[in-house]
């Protein structure tokens, strides 16, 4: 992946938004928002290639959620275009998404309480409900605890469990990419970091993962490459090696979120 050797970029005006090779989700040049004519993110670009696990971090009202969003149709694109696999999928409904093959975790509101962790489970396959079975053995195998909390209502889990329930749900419809709205928040140090494990055991297993976070440390720790994003756009990007220990990066975005 050359992308992943290459040296940060020195401004947002000097990232390549030409379509990689190998790359399974492309977002190139993003301008989005929530309201007519007013725009969160402003150019934004990422790729991330078949296996890859990528993170993207910065201060907050940066975009970072936004591009997220926008990525999988929950705010509209009004310039710039997004690609699965090389087929545009810009500003498509949540629904074909899912089916093409994107999985999203929302930062809240993530689980339905009332219902029990294998209804929860059952949600995410609502496209393909015959595929229940084999796809709970699946997503059993890397969290096992939603097994043993089957039959327990979600509502009543522990943060921690309550993520793996969302993270698992996601994963049901056999997803290609898997997008991850800040995973550690609201937890403690100890589930964050279990959090981050389990990111990297669902990509070991073949999932691509796009994944924003506030733990700028962590993230750059267990990411391939990662994005750093200013203002709407990607100002920086490189491995999360070279971002993590790049001294300009650390003092002009990272500040104290590089030492969380």
């Amino acid at each position: 992946m050359p992308e992943s050797d290459a040296a940060p970029k020195s401004s947002p005006t000097s990232v390549d938004t030409s379509l990689p090779e190998g790359a399974v989700l492309h977002a190139d040049n993003l301008i989005a928002g929530y309201l007519p004519g007013v725009n969160i993110l402003n150019g934004a670009s990422l790729h991330c290639h078949d296996g890859e696990l990528v993170g993207i971090i910065g201060p907050n009202g940066a975009g970072k959620s936004t591009l997220l969003k926008s990525m999988f149709g929950l705010v509209n694109v009004h310039e710039g275009t997004v690609t699965l696999k090389g087929e545009d999928i810009t500003n498509a409904r949540a629904d074909k998404l899912v089916a093409s093959g994107i999985g999203y975790v929302p930062q809240t509101n993530n689980v339905f309480p009332s219902l029990s962790v294998g209804e929860n489970l059952e949600m995410g396959v609502y496209l393909a409900p015959k595929t229940f079975p084999e796809r709970f053995d699946y997503v059993a195998g890397i969290f096992p605890r939603l097994a043993e909390r089957k039959d327990q209502r979600a509502g009543s889990l522990s943060g921690g469990e309550r993520q793996m329930v969302a993270m698992g749900r996601a994963l049901m419809m056999e997803p290609s990419v898997l997008l991850l709205d800040e995973p550690s928040a609201g937890l403690s140090p100890a589930l964050q970091d279990e959090v981050f494990l389990q990111t990297k055991h669902i990509n070991a297993a073949g999932v691509s993962v796009v994944m924003v976070e506030q733990n700028a440390r962590r993230c750059l720790q267990i990411c391939d490459r990662g994005y750093v994003l200013d203002q709407g756009k990607d100002a920086y990007t490189a491995s999360g090696e070279k971002l993590m220990n790049d001294p300009k990066v650390i003092e002009l975005y990272l500040g104290t979120l590089a030492k969380a």
